[in-house]
């Protein structure tokens, strides 16, 4: 029986799984591994080799969250460079490839079943059309997916750093506020964890509003961008709820903005870390009415289907599904 490893490699976390040949939605083994308790990926794939006592691997297919250039890959948002022929030297592997994070995530979205998607409007879907995958975590991933001979191509891209654009005079003071800080700055400075963190810090610098001492607390108790999330949810916290309205106006001006480039009339994928952690705020109007805020072409954005992507190892199933392909 053959075996293959999948791995998903964001900034934050490191997803592996093994699988056996048609069996990728039931690994032998799926394991997630914090990015910061390791120097490289080699560390974390020895580990995860050992507990699952697989010896033999048919082939390996890494998604990382970076750009990838023959074969190897620099990871955006994590001081690692990980090298498919010295893992397959390492490891004893046939055949390694490394593909960008959200072409991985384009590839397992063909798989997806109707409970991996939440709707946030319609559309009408038209068959073998453009689509997209987006989706803000420790970055902001884009892909596109054209349909040709053999089904659903990948295009991957760095879409995620092109320039933010404000809309309205508070994005406008929140973009100088960042600017002071970076320069350049992209939509994956604010759309993403980091970026929510960046924006209550912007908020309270600018004295918008003050944080509750428990939101205080829970921010230095663990991690940040999860804590004003939460309070937000929880309408605990008028800064952490402004922070996430902001965040979430301004994630929907940018699938807006991709989709206009894109015209992905087969669908819009939003994926990522957040989306689905945030999806009540999601569906409350922020987002879409950004999203549809494009003037003359909002009739044009409003027959475009749109779904949050509920699965969160999506990426992870379209890595295996490659891996498999390599095998």
């Amino acid at each position: 029986m053959s075996y293959f490893l999948a791995g998903d490699i964001g900034g934050t976390k490191t997803l592996l799984q093994v699988f056996k040949a048609g069996q990728e939605r039931t690994p032998v083994l799926c394991k997630s591994y914090p990015c910061a308790d390791y120097a490289g990926l080699a560390e974390i794939v020895e580990a995860f080799l050992q507990e699952a006592a697989i010896q033999e691997l048919a082939s390996a297919c890494f998604a990382v969250a970076g750009p990838v250039s023959a074969r190897k890959a620099q990871l955006t948002n994590l001081p690692w460079e990980v090298d498919a022929d010295f893992l397959a030297a390492r490891f004893n592997i046939e055949c390694v490839s490394l593909i960008n994070d959200f072409a991985a995530v384009g590839l397992g979205v063909a798989a997806l079943e109707e409970g991996d998607l939440l709707s946030l409007q319609q559309g009408e879907a038209q068959a073998r059309g453009v689509r997209i995958v987006v989706g803000a975590g420790t970055g902001l991933g884009v892909a596109w997916l054209s349909w040709t001979e053999r089904g659903y191509q990948v295009h991957p891209s760095e879409g995620g750093h092109v320039d933010f654009a404000p809309v309205n005079e508070l994005q406008y003071a929140l973009l100088s506020y960042l600017q002071q800080r970076h320069g350049h700055v992209s939509y994956e400075r604010i759309v993403s964890g980091p970026g929510l963190i960046a924006i209550f810090e912007f908020l309270r610098d600018g004295h918008y509003a003050s944080p509750s001492p428990d939101l205080i607390a829970a921010i230095k108790d663990g991690d940040a961008a999860a804590a004003i999330a939460h309070f937000a949810t929880e309408q605990r916290d008028s800064i952490a709820m402004q922070s996430l309205e902001i965040f979430t106006e301004i994630y929907g001006a940018f699938v807006g903005n991709i989709a206009l480039a894109a015209l992905p009339h087969g669908g819009i994928y939003v994926a990522g870390g957040i989306a689905a952690k945030i999806q009540a705020q999601m569906q409350q109007g922020g987002f879409m009415h950004a999203f549809l805020d494009k003037g003359r072409f909002a009739t044009l954005l409003a027959r475009l289907p749109l779904a949050i992507v509920t699965n969160p190892q999506v990426g992870l199933l379209g890595a295996s599904l490659q891996a498999q392909k390599l095998g």
